[in-house]
């Protein structure tokens, strides 16, 4: 197994070992594909010939874009077609032949185990385990993914063929590192799975706390009594903001926050990149709003209509977002947990409305919503914040080890920074390997 760099992942192969050694990058071997692979093509399989339970194992080719990553141990379904099928290799590494976009053919995984039915659409590259490993492979086409754009043939649908990536060139350190490097970063490919599971599985908890905490199936401790519904034009009013013309500078960079609808995804905003003058305040129907109304996304065929969120600042926004205003009557952090736990009822209503679907402020003034005290109120919403609060925290990490996961791989696929090289003695007992020492000016 190769070093693992200490990332806290759970059950991780090492200790954080990172080295150079006296071998510069432009040392290893350059190869072309098609010098040491064939290819192979599947055949048939549709979707619907797919089962969790088939008796042979299978892979559609378009399971390869979203189903797995740079190495398959587990196969998701089977079929019980019987035909004469393509099948897997140990270490073959599997590409879709055809896409929409050229990017999503830059797309490959080593599959581990042989006799696996590959369907139409795939290539099997297939290479000797003894002169190449297919998950080192993997990783760097996904790596120099553009210069497989640039074997990529079409124009409305794209295609990928095997005698396009016998082309595919890329630089080939020993065996023994390229194993290294595959499961260095298979470990962080590890990590990155464990944090979206955490965070899938946290939401699904804010989920089940939204069902029952704001409809009063479920009550925290200490709180009691009947429930009231109100519409929300009678316990407050909302406005709808607007765009000064961008066509007259004098509007626009001043020190008023100005938000678009695109930014409600970001659900509490505390800054926003839009700014605008007092002139342009005052000379168009953009509004100042005061901080903690609940912001609602109006318009629009994307996900931004029926969005809410929540301000922590004073801004202005523009005419696609509805700013309903914070008041003593009721807890804005309630307001918008409810809002937001009713996306997909917000988006029903809508329809119709506009030509292509809208909200507008008469719909919002009569959406009911079913209030306790004060008090259950503000231990509701502080409730689902901390849930909040904990997705967030795992969503910044995640981006920040995907962000590591790039920064390795142009490290350690390129040469830039090598792995320790590691004996392992026929007991199978690995040897302890010194750092390597560093290369000055590298």
């Amino acid at each position: 197994m190769g070093a693992a760099l200490a990332l806290g992942a759970p059950g991780g192969r090492g200790a954080a070992t990172s080295c150079r050694d006296n071998s510069p990058a432009w040392m290893w071997e350059w190869r072309q594909l098609g010098d040491v692979a064939t290819f192979v093509i599947g055949r048939g399989l549709s979707k619907v010939d797919l089962s969790r339970n088939g008796m042979r194992p299978c892979i559609h080719y378009g399971e390869l874009f979203k189903n797995y990553g740079e190495r398959i141990t587990d196969v998701l379904h089977g079929t019980d077609l019987q035909s004469n099928f393509v099948c897997s290799a140990r270490n073959d590494v599997l590409m879709p032949t055809s896409d929409v976009t050229p990017n999503g053919l830059a797309t490959a995984s080593c599959i581990q185990r042989a006799g696996v039915i590959l369907g139409g659409g795939i290539l099997a590259i297939r290479v000797p385990e003894n002169v190449l490993d297919g998950v080192f492979l993997a990783y760097s086409i996904g790596y120099h993914r553009n210069q497989v754009m640039q074997l990529v043939t079409g124009t409305t649908v794209y295609h990928l063929y095997g005698r396009d990536m016998a082309k595919f060139r890329f630089p080939v350190p020993t065996l023994e590192e390229q194993r290294a490097i595959a499961d260095t970063l298979s470990d962080v490919d590890g990590l990155l799975e464990s944090l979206e599971a955490l965070i899938a599985k946290k939401r699904a908890v804010k989920t089940a706390a939204m069902q029952q905490l704001l409809t009063g199936k479920t009550r925290l401790p200490g709180f009691s009594g009947e429930w009231e519904t109100k519409r929300i034009g009678d316990f407050t009013d909302c406005t709808a903001g607007g765009t000064p013309s961008t066509l007259i500078s004098e509007y626009w960079g001043g020190t008023i926050r100005w938000m678009n609808s695109g930014e409600l995804n970001d659900k509490l905003i505390h800054d926003v990149e839009g700014r605008i003058t007092e002139l342009g305040l005052r000379e168009s129907s953009a509004k100042l709003v005061p901080p903690r109304c609940v912001l609602v996304g109006l318009a629009g065929q994307g996900k931004t209509r029926g969005t809410a969120a929540l301000n922590s600042v004073k801004l202005c926004t523009n005419q696609s977002i509805a700013a309903i205003f914070p008041n003593q009557n009721f807890i804005s952090e309630y307001l918008y947990q409810n809002l937001t736990f009713r996306y997909e009822e917000l988006r029903r209503i809508s329809e119709g409305h506009g030509g292509r679907g809208g909200l507008n402020l008469y719909i919002i003034r009569l959406i009911d919503v079913p209030f306790p005290a004060i008090d259950e109120q503000r231990a509701v919403a502080t409730v689902l914040s901390d849930i909040d609060a904990e997705i967030v925290a795992l969503e910044r990490r995640l981006e920040k080890v995907r962000a590591l996961k790039q920064s390795m791989m142009q490290q350690l696929l390129t040469g830039r920074i090598r792995l320790p090289a590691s004996d392992t003695p026929a007991n199978g007992q690995a040897r302890s390997v010194e750092r390597c020492p560093a290369v000055p000016g590298r």
